[in-house]
């Protein structure tokens, strides 16, 4: 582990989105060890409250709001409850997201499309907006990041609406940077290939093996294994901190270098 005065996120107050699972509490968890105050939200509170007690024990601050990105009122109370809770906010990671597959344009029911937009698109509107809000005012800079995906820069079959939600939060990511680098703020994005988390496992039918369905995955990715939650945080990791300080409006493929030679497949 590094020494305190080591440690890239010092003094640093992070709110991290979707932090009760996979990528997001890998992500709140790394942040802790690297300094950070950290507040993670999401919807089911169980899962918020074990991500907490896990950064708390191992020594690190912690706390929990929970709420529904997609919901103007909780996104603006998620960023208003984590300035009163740290005292500011200085470092933002929009993670939270769904997924709705078997899902073309004309088989995808227009409830779940405006679902899947509403969470993974508008959800990174509505926190970075009211995040922005306040790093404004602050007048001490910021940074932003995204979690996106490869299938925002890449087209799968059947993911009609998350291909355009990520697509659009990828744009998005450049816009943000352009209209807040006079202020500071710093804004890119991370887009994942393939990862082990909780997501897609849940999803298996009740004869698959997720131990297979892994190594079968990993077959197809140059690097040979399929992504683990910490990959990417300690990407976030990198964008959020002083280490990235002339980076903004960039979105970093991590993905074992998967999409040199095709598309992720679903």
């Amino acid at each position: 582990m590094r020494g305190q005065t080591e440690m890239r996120l010092e003094g640093k107050r992070a709110l991290v989105t979707g932090g009760g699972t996979g990528i997001g509490r890998a992500t709140a968890e790394l942040f802790a060890r690297e300094g950070a105050q950290v507040v993670v939200t999401g919807r089911r509170v169980a899962e918020l409250e074990d991500a907490v007690a896990a950064i708390r024990q191992a020594g690190g601050r912690a706390a929990r709001v929970q709420g529904d990105v997609g919901r103007p009122e909780d996104a603006e109370r998620m960023v208003r409850e984590t300035v009163a809770s740290l005292g500011g906010l200085d470092v933002l990671v929009n993670n939270a997201g769904i997924i709705v597959r078997n899902a073309s344009v004309t088989s995808v029911a227009i409830e779940d499309w405006e679902r899947v937009i509403r969470t993974d698109l508008t959800g990174v509107f509505l926190v970075s907006r009211f995040a922005l809000q306040h790093m404004v005012e602050a007048g001490r800079g910021g940074a932003i990041v995204h979690v996106s995906s490869v299938s925002g820069i890449l087209g799968d079959p059947n993911l009609a609406p998350y291909n355009a939600a990520k697509g659009g939060v990828n744009v998005l990511t450049k816009n943000m940077a352009l209209d807040y680098a006079r202020h500071g703020i710093r804004v890119n994005a991370v887009c994942p290939g393939r990862v082990a988390t909780p997501m897609p496992r849940s999803r298996l039918k009740p004869e698959e093996d997720w131990e297979e369905i892994l190594a079968r995955w990993g077959k197809n990715i140059p690097l040979g294994r399929v992504g683990r939650p910490e990959d990417i945080a300690y990407a976030v990791l990198f964008l959020a901190s002083d280490e990235s300080a002339w980076i903004t409006g960039t979105t970093l493929v991590i993905d074992g270098g998967a999409t040199i030679t095709h598309p992720p497949i679903g």
